[in-house]
């Protein structure tokens, strides 16, 4: 696609005027903000690339040999081993990284020991509760509506975010199940800075291997549309590291990509900030409606999962 169609061209009126500045950011003016409407899939689990150097997310000590395609039950179906890509019939993440602080390396470890043990343990997907920011990734395909004032993020899943632009976070802050996420511009960039996801719930976790978090959880994404050449390792990292259940959608792609990059910083949790990316390819699907609790009988487990309920609703 021609580079000059992926730009919206504000109206001349605000072309004029100072749009006014997000968080840490000068005030600037612009005529143009890039477009990164469409449609996005990222279907790999877990789902972080790891970044080229610098401390990385948690990644899954047992892997499978090769990369293969979700079959009819939807695995992989391989035997569990040491090399090659992680394996997602047993989230056994590395507790051993030094980015974990011990509380919470053993939180991993104990995870950890239960999937080697054949049992499926909780998370915010399997038991059909609202993906706190950054789990909220797993879901794969991803839309973003962008408005003047605010983003509305699309999920599959039937998720939802709303982004206010180029405002300050609530005061005070009320934390909630997505936190409070404002965002701004800086040229063919789109920042988005996540506070105040809520704590006080079920499963209250970053990524499959029960990694947690705290109040103190702050992520920023930065989100820009990348040709294949500036994204071709990080594709290639990914390919080496998640589990493709859906095939390579990335082989054979080489027009636009949306590509996030994700910074992520928890006092409570880790011992340093982390980062990682997100290369999206462009699909032509829409974004299904889904229920995820419809049916809540967990067919691996013969039981109903723990789905939200609530006597009144919370909004």
């Amino acid at each position: 696609m021609n580079t000059s169609r992926r730009y919206l061209v504000l109206p001349m009126v605000l072309a004029a005027a100072a749009i006014a500045p997000g968080p840490g950011q000068s005030a600037t003016t612009t005529a143009a903000i890039p477009d990164l409407s469409g449609v996005w899939s990222h279907p790999a689990f877990p789902w972080y690339e790891p970044p080229a150097s610098g401390p990385g997310p948690i990644t899954n000590l047992s892997r499978w040999p090769e990369q293969r395609p979700a079959g009819a039950a939807g695995s992989a179906a391989q035997p569990a081993s040491t090399v090659g890509i992680s394996d997602y019939d047993q989230l056994v993440g590395d507790y051993k990284n030094p980015i974990l602080q011990p509380w919470a390396a053993e939180v991993v470890k104990r995870y950890g020991e239960m999937s080697l043990k054949g049992i499926t343990f909780p998370n915010p997907s399997n038991q059909c509760w609202p993906h706190p920011v950054p789990f909220i990734f797993k879901q794969f395909m991803t839309q973003l509506i962008q408005q003047p004032d605010r983003i509305t993020v699309l999920y599959s899943g039937g998720e939802v975010r709303r982004v206010r632009l180029n405002a300050p976070h609530a005061s005070p802050l009320k934390p909630s199940w997505y936190g409070d996420s404002v965002g701004h511009y800086e040229g063919d960039t789109l920042v988005i800075d996540t506070i105040g996801v809520m704590t006080a719930r079920p499963y209250a976790m970053v990524d499959l291997f029960g990694t947690p978090y705290t109040d103190k959880l702050h992520v920023v994404e930065r989100y820009r549309i990348r040709d294949y050449e500036e994204v071709k390792d990080a594709i290639e990292r990914n390919r080496k590291e998640n589990w493709l259940f859906n095939g390579d959608v990335w082989r054979g792609q080489r027009g636009k990509f949306l590509q996030l990059e994700l910074t992520v910083q928890d006092e409570g949790v880790f011992t340093a900030p982390w980062s990682a990316t997100l290369t999206y390819a462009p699909i032509a699907d829409p974004i299904p409606e889904t229920v995820c609790a419809e049916n809540p009988h967990e067919y691996y487990g013969n039981k109903d999962s723990n789905i939200p309920r609530a006597a009144k609703p919370d909004f």
